[in-house]
């Protein structure tokens, strides 16, 4: 049956891949509620502006009047909340930023969604549904050996993981004190197009692109497992159509990687896809390729060494499963990231 998503970070990239699925993939109506910051890519949805069954608000989820306004306007079935603050050095650097979008975002959200569930009745009132996407980082540093589950203790390290370990627990007080029937998910590091430069995949190919130094926090050894954002979108489809209320459900790919390892696995892409960068570089150390471009810099401050999913539950319950490896899914995102750089150098040229 149709339904009436409202999706908050629509823009964002995890955001856009989803309403890029939903639109695509589904027959739901998707309105999209978004601040446009720095971190959305103005050409990620152009490709479905024009359906008749999206539509965009630009405008802040801390304004209780606009979300009001759309619950009611669009008579909205389901809430996927995914706008964040969500880059650690920008939280570290600033984190009030993060408190405000993070923290008093989702209660505004909660709060709305409150009121407008009440006022529901019927079939209307019973497949309503408040989705929170979370993170892998508010449980703080792994020892080696062991994965995340859904009953791990909280303990974040960072002014980010923090904002969000506090809006998981709002979420699910919002659940446990008013009975808002609310899913949450936490996943690991998503990576695939459209991604904001800062992070570390879409650094890489385009400091390596650009003949720049390749930033590596350390001595590189952390571990992150890696979640190609289709992927991830599916399981968000999937929880909402047969998750069940007030669970939780972690959400990772299966691919334990050292950050060195994928810089690495990066640069031998690029030499496949855009040998013509790699031949014009030729570092004042007489090294040669991307590789040459690698440079170590002062670690990250409170930086977790280990992040690892266990997706056990959501495999096992609902029966989704990541479909691509990380071989697969970087190859991808290194091909898409060569193209989309190419196409800019044309229309520069022009």
């Amino acid at each position: 049956m149709s339904k009436v998503i409202l999706v908050t970070g629509g823009s964002g990239f995890i955001g856009s891949a989803l309403v890029h699925f939903l639109i695509n993939h589904t027959e739901h109506t998707v309105i999209n509620l978004d601040k446009l910051t720095y971190a959305c890519d103005p050409g990620s949805l152009a490709e479905i502006e024009l359906s008749s069954r999206y539509a965009f608000v630009q405008g802040d989820i801390c304004d209780r009047t606009l979300v009001d306004k759309l619950l009611i306007q669009y008579k909205a079935d389901v809430i996927i909340h995914l706008a964040a603050e969500s880059h650690v050095d920008r939280s570290i650097d600033g984190p009030a930023e993060f408190m405000q979008t993070n923290i008093i975002g989702t209660y505004t959200l909660l709060e709305a969604c409150r009121e407008y569930y009440a006022s529901l009745q019927g079939n209307k009132r019973d497949e309503f549904r408040f989705h929170h996407v979370s993170t892998d980082e508010v449980y703080g540093d792994l020892a080696e050996g062991d994965l995340f589950t859904e009953t791990t203790r909280y303990d974040p390290s960072s002014p980010y993981s923090a904002s969000k370990a506090a809006s998981d627990h709002l979420v699910r007080a919002w659940h446990r004190t008013y009975g808002l029937p609310v899913v949450v998910t936490n996943c690991s590091n998503n990576y695939g197009p459209f991604q904001h430069a800062e992070k570390l995949i879409p650094l890489t190919i385009t400091n390596a692109l650009d003949g720049k130094p390749i930033p590596i926090y350390g001595d590189g050894l952390q571990v992150r497992d890696w979640l190609y954002v289709e992927d991830h979108v599916r399981a968000i489809y999937t929880v909402l159509s047969e998750g069940k209320v007030g669970e939780t459900y972690n959400v990772g790919g299966n691919c334990e990687k050292r950050n060195i390892d994928v810089v690495n696995m990066i640069c031998e892409l690029l030499e496949e896809f855009a040998p013509d960068n790699q031949n014009s570089l030729k570092l004042s150390s007489n090294t040669f390729g991307f590789k040459g471009l690698i440079t170590f810099v002062e670690d990250r401050l409170g930086h977790d060494v280990r992040y690892a999913i266990d997706s056990s539950k959501i495999q096992r319950e609902l029966g989704w499963s990541p479909v691509e490896s990380f071989e697969s899914g970087l190859r991808k995102t290194v091909e898409w990231y060569v193209k989309a750089a190419e196409k800019a150098k044309t229309v520069e040229i022009r």
